[in-house]
């Protein structure tokens, strides 16, 4: 029994605390101190659900209910020692009792022994009346052991004596995507719905099943199903936005994120997806004043800036680009894509030193693509910095070996440097994977490209 605001079910609980203000002893029966004690575990007020057993147990020794309250604390503060020997009290006093067997899992579990807890819980299933409760607790131990068929099972039978037992649903929905059995969980959500057809929450997770096998009109179906079960659900109106733009209907994908707006508070989500509808319009303002309400709504939403980023870079507003990109970064320094990005637009705007800082980050935080290297290097030699152009391109090549644009660079640096053994080396190794990449010696060292050694070579 819970304790409510507005009946006398709380007067219990009233006497009870001011029982602890006075110090005065008053007597509760057991089935009261049972309620209290509920109450405060619910509550999280563990010290004064301690008090309660304390006293509870001196008024009635004999309650095995109140003792396995005593168990349950135990078990809260991982006194598993304690809580083993008071159970095994009990269940010489009451071996037929569900509740000592729900708890001698319960340790079993915080044990990490769920194969022990599972058959312990079917044990309890013997003689319990209502097992619903006992279904559900077998099925989080297969997840446990990350036996989804078998978890999915006993949630299956949760559903079968609780048809309005979303938590089972959602946990079947949870085993069949962890299996990747799309196909199997939409033949499921449709039988369910054959009996339960005004579930939103179905309908909902069937267009997700629909959606992830890119099934857009079915899913977009399923979810018009579900608004139409509970045109509040704000759920439904955002996955029926994300489908409508994948159907490219960004009119309407639009008015559905708009709807959750006024449904409930407004979600950075919902703002950022409308910005983007906007900007797949063309209509660029608008995208980038819902842009700017999400970092509003939101400002360490790094999706938000980078969108913004960019919006303005696609606009060749560079400057406003920077600032932004700045942004995203301050909030995730770890993001590959947004230094590649920051490197970009500071190359874009002529700012040389961040642009090499930007990719010489970006080759820090592992990304060895190609252009990456090739980036950075060309930006040291316009630096004039041929030593670290050099180390740059010979790091590039232990993981692009067969690279043409990485030999002629490295020639042309080389032949620059006065090495003239190691640059004949580099441009034959060159002109032999590829010749086509030649004019790379002209464009960025015109100079080395005069001398009569290097023609030789390149004529050859």
């Amino acid at each position: 029994m819970e304790f409510s605001q507005n009946d006398n079910n709380n007067l219990p609980l009233t006497k009870f605390e001011s029982m602890l203000k006075t110090n005065n002893v008053l007597f509760f029966d057991s089935e009261e101190f049972e309620n209290i004690i509920h109450h405060y575990l619910n509550q999280g007020k563990v010290a004064l659900a301690k008090k309660a057993i304390k006293l509870g147990l001196s008024q009635h020794p004999s309650s095995v209910n109140l003792r396995l309250f005593k168990v349950e604390v135990y078990i809260f503060e991982n006194e598993l020692d304690k809580a083993n020997a008071l159970l095994n009290e009990l269940y010489v006093l009451e071996p037929n009792n569900e509740e000592i067997y729900i708890q001698k899992a319960n340790i079993f579990s915080k044990q990490d022994n769920h194969e022990k807890a599972v058959d312990v819980l079917k044990r309890a299933l013997e003689f319990a009346q209502d097992t619903t409760d006992l279904y559900s607790l077998i099925g989080m131990e297969y997840l446990f052991l990350d036996k989804f068929e078998e978890a999915k099972e006993y949630f299956k039978k949760c559903l079968e004596q609780d048809i309005d037992d979303y938590s089972a649903l959602y946990n079947i929905i949870y085993c069949f995507d962890f299996l990747d059995q799309n196909e199997e969980a939409i033949e499921f959500l449709n039988d369910y719905l054959e009996t339960n057809p005004y579930c939103e929450v179905a309908w909902h997770q069937l267009g997700k099943q629909y959606y992830a096998i890119k099934d857009y009109e079915k899913a977009l179906s399923a979810y018009d199903f579900a608004i139409i079960s509970d045109d509040t659900f704000v759920g439904a109106y955002l996955e029926k936005g994300k489908v409508l733009e994948k159907l490219k209907r960004y009119e309407e994908a639009i008015e559905s994120y708009s709807l959750t707006l006024e449904l409930d508070d407004p979600t950075s989500f919902a703002l950022l997806r409308i910005g983007h509808c906007y900007e797949k319009l063309g209509k660029y303002d608008l995208a980038a004043k819902y842009y700017f309400k999400t970092v509003h709504e939101d400002p360490l939403l790094d999706k938000g800036w980078i969108s913004l980023t960019k919006l303005y870079n696609k606009q060749r507003n560079y400057q406003k680009a920077l600032h932004y990109i700045n942004k995203a970064i301050n909030i995730d320094s770890e993001n590959i894509a947004y230094w590649k990005l920051y490197s970009q637009i500071n190359h874009r705007l002529n700012f040389l030193e961040e642009a090499e800082r930007g990719y010489k980050r970006t080759l820090e935080l592992g990304n060895y693509e190609l252009d990456t290297w090739i980036a950075r290097g060309d930006i040291l030699i316009k630096l004039g910095e041929a030593e670290a152009a050099i180390f740059n391109f010979l790091q590039a090549a232990e993981f692009h070996p067969e690279s043409a644009e990485i030999e002629y660079r490295l020639a042309g640096l080389y032949f620059l440097q006065h090495e003239t053994e190691k640059g004949t080396f580099h441009l034959k190794n060159a002109l032999r994977t590829n010749k086509e990449y030649a004019f790379i010696i002209e464009e960025l060292f015109p100079n080395v490209y005069q001398k009569p050694q290097v023609k030789r070579i390149l004529q050859s």
